[in-house]
This record gives structure tokens, sequence and C-alpha cells, in this order.
């Protein structure tokens, strides 16, 4: 299955970057969320060997990204493109899924967390 995601040239270009510099082997990076930070979901990328089973493999560039299945529906639509400058560097992602954003950028919240907190 092709995840609904998307990787700019510059970010597939640090990808490549990042593992041909990394020590040991990689296959590519594993993107997932996890529930951190004060907003409620965090972007986490890591080193990969291989792919796990359950992931959606985007082939971008010449470069890989294995996507955790769990992480797919908040990252639907979602834009990954490198940033560099005088302030910050990094990976920044644009995410259509993103209702809320911390004040430092380094979580997000989706809809049916927003839902869910309402209740509470």
């Amino acid at each position: 299955m092709k995840p609904e995601f998307h990787i700019t040239e510059k970010a597939a270009e640090r990808i490549r970057h990042l593992i041909a510099g990394h020590d040991g082997p990689v296959a590519g990076l594993r993107l997932y969320t996890k529930a951190a930070g004060c907003s409620g979901l965090m972007y986490r990328i890591d080193f990969a060997e291989s792919p796990q089973p359950e992931d959606a493999v985007l082939e971008v560039a010449g470069t890989k990204l294995f996507i955790d299945r769990a992480s797919l529906p908040y990252l639907k639509g979602a834009r990954m493109d490198f940033k560099e400058d005088r302030f910050e560097t990094g990976f920044v992602f644009d995410n259509p899924n993103a209702k809320a954003l911390c004040g430092c950028g380094e979580s997000f919240m989706v809809e049916e967390m927003a839902a869910d907190e309402t209740a509470s």
C-alpha cells in the first residue's frame, strides 16, 4: 500500500545524506507518531535496518521512508520537508490533520484527540 504522504526533494536529499553518514546497516528512515508532547502526538524519525511487516514503504528520489501503519491516519496527506536556515535546521511537516500545535512546534493534536479532551 502506498501511503498518502509526500516528501520533498530537499527532504529526500537529507535522508540520503543521513543514511550515507550512518555507521552500520540502514535501509531507510522510519517515521512514526508517538503519544508525547504538550499537544498529544510527536513525529519521530529513526534509522531502520529494514521495514517492519506492517510498515508502508515510500520511495522517493532514491531513498526509502518506512511509516508504521498505526501512524498513517495521522499522516494522511501530510508533506515532509527539510528546512535549514539561521534559526532552525530539521525536518518540518505540513500536516492537514493537525488541528493544534504546541508553541515550540514539537507536537500536534488531531481532531479525535481534541474531541476526547473536551469530553473530559
